[in-house]
């Protein structure tokens, strides 16, 4: 799509799960929170689609946990595959870029909350890092 964003499939590991989104953006942020980490074993990898544009076959097989006050995530109860992240009364899914199929025109972005990242790693490839959401890094992280 013209504006930055683009349209979209994916599902998880065992194929249970299928979504279909539009209005997705091509840029990837890569969450370095402690939720993120321990949930996934890493960093947490998500581009956004508001909810209205998501269409999901398989949904009956998402397995949705709190992880916060604040959001919810979505797996699949089968093979455990990380597909969405639903901020409370938010109107879009982060969608985990690795559940989107490839090719895609996905591409990273930005760092968010940086000041929280594993110590086991360095961010060094350039890209924009966030405290938070949206207030950049002033200092080396």
């Amino acid at each position: 799509m013209s504006d930055g964003t683009l349209n979209v499939t994916g599902g998880c590991f065992c194929g249970k799960v299928r979504f279909h989104a539009t209005g997705v953006r091509a840029g990837v942020s890569e969450c370095h929170c402690t939720t993120c980490r321990k949930q996934t074993g890493h960093r947490y990898a998500t581009t956004s689609a508001p909810i209205d544009t998501v269409e999901i076959e398989g949904g009956d097989n998402i397995t949705w946990f709190s992880a916060s006050p604040e959001a919810r995530r979505g797996f699949c109860s089968s093979c455990g595959s990380h597909l969405f992240f639903e901020p409370v009364g938010g109107d879009h899914y982060a969608v985990l870029a690795g559940a989107i199929d490839a090719p895609n025109g996905l591409h990273m972005a930005r760092h968010i909350f940086v000041e929280s990242k594993g110590d086991y790693y360095e961010i060094d490839d350039g890209l924009p890092q966030f405290e938070g959401y949206d207030k950049p890094v002033t200092s080396s992280v």
